[in-house]
């Protein structure tokens, strides 16, 4: 039970993080998104490593977060 709990914490982590990141994103605060992606990033790879989430599901949200962050700089 103390993995099962440890995971959903930080499934939750995560998904708040992902959220906090589009929020900066699409209000075009790009300084905050910035240092957002930084700590996301290295949150998803901990939790790719630790097996809470697969790994191609870790790069596949790094690729979608880098991009549409790339998009809304170069906009």
């Amino acid at each position: 039970m103390q993995n099962r709990e440890r995971n959903r914490q930080f499934r939750a982590r995560l998904r708040n993080a992902l959220k906090s990141i589009r929020v900066a994103v699409d209000g075009k605060d790009l300084t905050a998104a910035k240092t957002a992606l930084k700590e996301t990033v290295s949150l998803i790879d901990r939790m790719a490593s630790k097996g809470i989430i697969h790994r191609n599901a870790a790069g596949r949200y790094k690729s979608r977060l880098s991009t549409r962050l790339a998009a809304r700089s170069k906009a």
